[in-house]
């Protein structure tokens, strides 16, 4: 899959069958759209692009409000790859870009930019300056531009819209189940493993550490996951995810995951981690003695987890 990052790197782009929008988490709402635009691609002999933005529109017109994501950049692109996307145009969102209407939006990056023949938007696509554009100004556009046009309706789970705004309500409350009936998958995050202050390993719990961004916290918590990237199958693990409160007062999150019964190097892999299930919720301890202690109960919680599960691990190698 080729990635572009801004229009003016994708110019005189070969005839395609194009998507726009935010994508976030690529759930099962997405992938149905993906599903259909690269059928119809494949029927008119055309290249599959989506076209994405970064930042989120929402974080550029109001980042106190804008809503977490739920996903990286690099683990959307991932996604999109996964469901035979061929290119992925990243257009950075700024006031030029949010300034520009929605006539001029048809000319410069649909028709001429991206030479779009054929595109599939969903049933709530707004695009153009104060979203002023609409499925039914598209329409009128295409048959002056000569390009094709379809809307998608918005696919439904027991009558409840599936959406990125539900997948992050399901995230905030720990309900990884109703996440990954949305997604269709489990919940993951990826991150290359950075060097910590090593306090999990002298409180006897060593473990991986990820930065995360704030606008990515989607959720927080002690989570049983599973580690992809460190062996053939992927490796038990509890994690947690959050500010650490009693050990950092700097409000910088971080994901720590420590791998049952394994020992080894990982620092500066890209591992991936999926997270099954919510053991409690971040606390703050007095001291750390008491936060060792709940760590090993932690521990005990997620072996639990993994015992009484069917989830398909490797053991480590004691």
């Amino acid at each position: 899959m080729r990635v572009f990052r801004g229009l003016s790197n994708a110019r005189n782009p070969a005839p395609c069958a194009l998507t726009i929008g935010n994508f976030d988490g690529v759930h099962r709402g997405h992938q149905m759209l993906l599903t259909r635009l690269r059928e119809q691609a494949k029927l008119r002999g055309l290249p599959v692009c989506v076209m994405t933005f970064e930042p989120h529109p929402r974080e550029f017109f109001n980042p106190a409000s804008a809503p977490p994501r739920i996903a990286l950049l690099r683990d959307k692109l991932e996604a999109l790859s996964l469901y035979g996307v061929d290119q992925v145009l990243v257009e950075p969102f700024n006031a030029t870009f949010a300034s520009q209407t929605a006539e001029a939006f048809i000319q410069h990056i649909i028709v001429q930019g991206l030479n779009t023949r054929w595109i599939l938007v969903g049933d709530d696509f707004r695009y153009g300056a104060k979203r002023a554009g609409d499925f039914a100004t598209l329409l009128a556009a295409s048959t002056q531009y000569h390009f094709e046009v379809e809307q998608i309706a918005t696919l439904t789970n027991d009558s409840q819209r599936i959406s990125s705004s539900a997948i992050r309500t399901a995230l905030r409350t720990g309900d990884l189940a109703l996440a990954r009936v949305l997604l269709g998958r489990s919940y993951m995050m990826s991150g290359h493993v950075i060097h910590g202050n090593k306090l999990g390993r002298e409180l006897g719990f060593p473990t991986l550490n990820f930065r995360v961004a704030p606008q990515h916290l989607a959720l927080s918590g002690i989570f049983a996951v599973a580690v992809h990237g460190l062996a053939r199958a992927p490796l038990p693990a509890v994690a947690s995810l959050g500010i650490r409160p009693t050990v950092d007062n700097s409000g910088q999150i971080l994901l720590e995951t420590h791998i049952l019964d394994w020992q080894g190097n990982a620092y500066g892999k890209l591992l991936r981690i999926e997270f099954l299930e919510k053991l409690r919720g971040e606390e703050k301890y007095n001291d750390l003695a008491t936060l060792r202690t709940a760590i090993a109960r932690d521990v005990e919680n997620a072996r639990a987890f993994f015992i009484s599960s069917d989830y398909q691990y490797e053991q480590p190698e004691n």
